[in-house]
């Protein structure tokens, strides 16, 4: 892209309708194993450690470790390509999930989708901060997020149709080869913007630690994510699980209530933080911690009514509000990170928020939950799930906690 050129308005739109696609292959991809998981379980014979394993552990090893590297490569040569690359790769080990046969086979498989989801996240961040301009930011980054009830949504949906009309192993090649064909329509469609400096002039890995490392409000936001997210991922992973055996949900079924939950609470709770973000950032920086605090005290007594509900219907009703208010976190914080570093250290400092946010809260989450299940099941039997769910409820209101201590800090923090 010619550094002297602006962008046009259209074409922004049409570089945030890419990097949402992709990002909604990358949930698809990393969230379709929870509504196959009671398949898998059946046919390997695994135990909810085990899944919560895959789950979590499997996909976050490498996925929170890898993606600093790749975002400080990104920031140096084309975040474009290093997403077009991520994209085929996440793909191609999701696909090959459908042909495993044993645990191991499935949790190597679960490491290469991590290995490739790596690159995909943080460069998006930098490009949408670099396509647009502040004011709009958080929308923008509201709308990109979608990806995240979107892809969820219809990898339980799609997956759970698949799963009950063919196999298990079917939906994950679908998923995986769809992935693949995107790829190279990414890479076509969307030019790299001009930087405010030369790629080869990127700050070193240590400025950017460095910087971040004296900032109070990056700890505070970067713990509180990963509370909020530990539970987050947990109860993504389990629900589908918690229709079964509590509900008695068969997989199509299963699909139609979490996915409809998804796209109603979650579209809703994304773009709610991203435009009210943007309304009380712009008069108190503070706001953009402020906002998702409220929303997580809001969230846990409604949740907590939905996992104890006896029926369906009123699950339902309890739980759609709560998975609005638990997903308002995400553009309000994702922008305020996005101002702790000058604009060229973006998608490193993108990358150290999410290793923090996704070691702790997306590798240990799915694993936590089925520790406390297989825990639990002596006393609570096929009800134990639930109860593990219900006690896990205080991770959101720690990440409530740490998001309120962090709004004074990130108004001193703040670079324009």
């Amino acid at each position: 892209m010619n550094a002297s050129a602006v962008p046009s308005r259209a074409y922004r739109d049409v570089v945030l309708a890419m990097l949402l696609l992709v990002y909604t292959f990358n949930f698809v991809d990393r969230q379709i194993l929870g509504i196959l998981a009671p398949s898998i379980k059946a046919e390997l014979g695994l135990t909810d450690t085990q899944l919560g394993a895959l789950g979590g552990l499997a996909f976050a090893l490498l996925y929170s470790t890898l993606a600093v590297p790749l975002a400080w490569l990104a920031d140096r040569t084309s975040r474009s390509w290093v997403i077009t690359v991520s994209l085929a790769v996440w793909s191609g080990f999701t696909a090959l999930c459908g042909y495993a046969t044993s645990f191991a086979q499935l949790f190597a498989f679960r490491v290469g989708v991590g290995v490739g989801e790596a690159g995909g996240v943080a460069p998006s961040y930098a490009l949408i901060a670099d396509y647009f301009p502040a004011g709009s930011r958080a929308r923008a980054l509201a709308i990109y997020s979608l990806g995240i009830p979107l892809g969820s949504a219809a990898g339980v949906m799609l997956g759970g149709y698949i799963a009950a009309t063919i196999d298990w192993r079917t939906a994950f090649i679908v998923v995986g080869v769809a992935g693949v064909a995107i790829a190279p329509v990414f890479r076509l469609v969307v030019r790299e913007p001009a930087r405010p400096v030369q790629a080869a002039d990127a700050a070193p890995l240590r400025d950017v630690f460095r910087i971040l490392a004296a900032k109070r409000s990056f700890w505070l936001l970067s713990f509180g994510a990963a509370c909020s997210s530990m539970l987050g991922y947990g109860l993504a992973f389990w629900l589908p699980s918690l229709l079964k055996r509590s509900f008695g949900l068969e997989l199509v079924g299963i699909g139609q209530f979490y996915g409809g939950l998804l796209l109603i609470g979650g579209v809703a709770g994304v773009l709610l933080g991203g435009f009210v973000g943007d309304r009380l950032g712009a008069r108190d920086r503070g706001a953009y911690a402020k906002l998702p605090a409220i929303c997580y005290a809001l969230a846990v007594p409604l949740f907590a009514a939905g996992i104890l509900a006896q029926s369906t219907t009123a699950a339902f009703l309890f739980l759609v509000v709560p998975q609005a208010l638990v997903y308002v976190w995400l553009a309000p914080v994702i922008t305020a990170v996005q101002h702790l570093v000058p604009a060229h250290m973006r998608a490193t400092a993108s990358a150290c928020f999410l290793l923090i946010n996704n070691l702790i809260g997306l590798g240990a989450g799915t694993l936590v939950l089925g520790l406390l299940s297989d825990a639990m099941t002596a006393r609570f039997g096929d009800e134990a799930l639930r109860y593990a769910m219900l006690s896990g409820l205080v991770l959101y209101l720690l990440a409530g906690l740490l998001m309120a201590l962090a709004a004074k800090p990130l108004r001193h923090d703040w670079v324009d």
